[in-house]
């Protein structure tokens, strides 16, 4: 009995969910290659609702996100969702390449550096995910997998920010 207890306790402790922040911040910008070695700048999505995904193709949780991901930027995009999946993978940008084909990822990936994985606390827990909205501030973060659901109700809030003419 006490060991159903202590394991019910466990569940309870690691049990993934959204955290909100009490008050929105703006995301930290950064410059990473995509998989064809272009500069892809976070500020210059800014008007788009943004989904970063911290993960490697060697984490299981990462992958199974991935339809998941897929569903969404094909959902949402023509509303103005844009998500990007920062790998953390050691193999380099070919490797990646094969990875993200094998998977079939449908939407950008970057080359990820521990520099900006330190920026967003995601050098320690994969997946981690931040949602940024159009104005390009963080309204919700998880670390691990959080359901479809949430994703979607997390992608909703980010769009939620009504774009500004100087796309400030």
């Amino acid at each position: 009995m006490l060991l159903l207890l202590a394991a019910s306790a466990l569940l309870l402790v690691t049990r993934v969910t959204t955290l909100h922040p009490a008050h929105a911040y703006p995301a930290a910008d950064f410059t990473l290659s995509d998989l064809n070695g272009n500069p892809v700048h976070l500020s210059a999505l800014r008007g788009k609702a943004v989904v970063l995904n911290f993960w490697a193709s060697w984490c299981g949780p990462c992958r199974a996100e991935i339809p998941c991901f897929n569903d969404m930027q094909r959902e949402y995009g023509p509303q103005g969702l844009q998500v990007i999946g920062v790998s953390m993978d050691d193999g380099g940008r070919d490797e990646i390449k094969r990875s993200v084909q094998r998977m079939n990822v449908e939407y950008t990936v970057l080359v990820g550096d521990a520099h900006v994985a330190s920026m967003y606390g995601a050098e320690e827990i994969l997946p981690t995910t931040y949602y940024i909205s159009r104005d390009g501030k963080v309204v919700a973060l998880a670390k691990g997998v959080i359901s479809k659901r949430e994703v979607e109700s997390n992608i909703k809030d980010a769009l939620a920010v009504p774009r500004t003419p100087t796309g400030k």
